[in-house]
């Protein structure tokens, strides 16, 4: 399941570029594109969200980030809340904080609730960050670190060419998906139970052989607390 829509979400570009004002898509994006296109849509395209317990603990840990303000730690100087934009990649955002030490090449640090993921979504978005970071600041960012509120450590993020390619893809792809105005058709995965939208996307309702006699019987058993045992 993705994180919940950050803050970032109210951030409009003010520069211009290849990308006309209104086509800037958020950073956030990128990671509910990752974990499934279907969801992006319906959240990028058809303007649907819903919480649950994880998406709703995700704001709350951003915004617990945001509102400590910026801090002086040392030699390091913490920047919370940042705005960043990349004319080049059509992005906009926020960053959780950025850690900028004397002359070394700022930081970026996102902050998540859960653990590091088996998929690029978090490494990606942070990555995008990094991207919005050199063409604002005119400097490379070569790595950065994404925090995990489950193991409560801070995993290292190396921005090596490869998964700048990856970033860049992923950026391509979200901008085709959004252009072609498409919401992709639900397929229904072990990841599904996972996602907030679950209840607007349906997809057990496109499973082969299912009837909606069937649906209705494992929706209601699922509202009541029971394990289903009818299978569509």
């Amino acid at each position: 399941m993705s994180e919940a829509v950050p803050e970032a979400m109210s951030v409009q570009p003010t520069t211009t570029s290849a990308f006309a004002e209104g086509q800037f898509l958020p950073i956030s994006a990128l990671q509910h594109l990752l974990f499934c296109e279907r969801q992006c849509a319906l959240i990028h395209l058809e303007g649907l969200w819903v919480d649950n317990r994880l998406t709703a603990e995700g704001r709350l840990l951003h915004k617990k980030v945001h509102d400590r303000g910026d801090e002086l730690r040392g030699s390091a100087r913490l920047v919370r809340g940042l705005e960043l934009t990349s004319q080049r990649l059509g992005l906009y955002g926020i960053a959780d904080v950025v850690e900028f030490i004397d002359r070394a090449p700022p930081t970026p640090i996102e902050y998540k609730r859960g653990r590091p993921k088996t998929y690029k979504a978090d490494t990606v978005q942070l990555c995008a960050q990094a991207f919005c970071l050199e063409e604002m600041l005119g400097q490379n960012v070569p790595e950065g670190a994404i925090f995990y509120g489950k193991t409560r450590r801070r995993l290292a993020v190396a921005f090596d060419a490869k998964l700048r390619a990856a970033t860049e893809a992923a950026a391509e792809r979200l901008h085709s998906l959004i252009r072609g105005g498409v919401t992709p058709k639900a397929q229904r995965e072990p990841k599904c139970d996972r996602c907030s939208l679950l209840g607007l996307c349906m997809p057990d309702l496109l499973r082969p052989r299912a009837t909606a006699g069937r649906y209705l019987q494992m929706t209601v058993a699922e509202l009541l607390g029971q394990r289903s045992d009818v299978q569509p």
